[in-house]
């Protein structure tokens, strides 16, 4: 059977997602913000990469969106909105594409103080919350019957985890009581791109692991593993952060993966995250 993958924004997720499950498609193509660049598929053949960012757009995009099959959408809305409904909304709408997941972000829900959520809470926000609201919500009125919403936590992985962080000495233990936040492994959300493809009804779902855990502890465990010392506890309301770094604190949700597991069936293969890093720290892919 064949089967054409598009994706808009050839990136960490994205690239996880090819590498572990590329093989299912008989075509993959996808946008990239620098020419050349390349995705390698478990066949060992590559992904067809096309230029894409607010300044060039590859002219056979269009194209692939006629024949693609299911599209992947990471790429983030800007000050002005979507960039990829913007470009080619009316292309995409009157496609026959049978499937769109695009990958937003847990931040929509706000600040919860600290209460378990799930996908039904209410979104509210301003700034990067609120563009991120639009997107969705412009996605859905796009193509309503065919848009999956994956809601995706703070992501970790090979390369971007706290043993990378200590390893270059970025790591910082903020402490503010009562703080929690939500993390995933690159390769669940994988796998659950993957289930939510082959789920017979849209919908949204939260990606995220079983344990919203304070920054410092995630801090605290990777040292240990490590056999280092960790920074020194660092209070939140004296610490020196980047007004970006800062703003993540002013949100706090224990968020929920049940209905991930209950209707997709995934079987996260890092329900916390000291298995994730206990993994990573065991392979060396820090």
């Amino acid at each position: 059977m064949i089967v054409r993958l598009f994706v808009f924004g050839l990136g960490y997720s994205a690239n996880q997602f090819i590498a572990r499950h590329g093989g299912r498609f008989t075509a993959v193509a996808g946008t990239v913000r620098t020419a050349g660049k390349t995705v390698a598929l478990p066949s060992a053949a590559d992904a067809e990469t096309l230029v894409f960012h607010s300044d060039a757009s590859d002219p056979r995009i269009v194209d692939h969106l006629a024949s693609a099959d299911l599209l992947l959408v990471s790429v983030p809305p800007g000050a002005d909105g979507d960039p990829v409904l913007q470009a080619f909304g009316s292309v995409i709408a009157a496609s026959g594409i049978r499937r769109i997941i695009y990958l937003s972000s847990v931040g929509v829900y706000g600040d919860h103080q600290g209460a378990w959520i799930d996908e039904t809470a209410a979104v509210h926000g301003d700034g990067r919350r609120k563009a991120r609201i639009d997107a969705e919500d412009a996605w859905r009125a796009t193509a309503s019957d065919r848009t999956t919403i994956l809601r995706v936590a703070g992501i970790y992985g090979p390369g971007r985890n706290a043993l990378e962080n200590l390893k270059i000495g970025k790591a910082h233990r903020i402490v503010k009581p009562g703080q929690v936040f939500n993390r995933i492994h690159v390769d669940d959300i994988a796998a659950a791109i993957a289930a939510a493809f082959d789920y017979a009804q849209t919908g949204i779902w939260n990606l995220c692991d079983d344990e919203p855990a304070p920054p410092q502890d995630v801090i605290t465990y990777a040292a240990v593993l490590m056999g280092i010392a960790p920074p020194p506890e660092q209070d939140f309301a004296t610490a020196e952060m980047s007004p970006m770094a800062r703003s993540f604190y002013a949100s706090n949700n224990r968020i929920s993966n049940a209905r991930l597991k209950r209707e997709l069936g995934v079987k996260l293969a890092f329900p916390t995250y000291r298995e994730g890093l206990t993994a990573l720290w065991q392979r060396r892919e820090i």
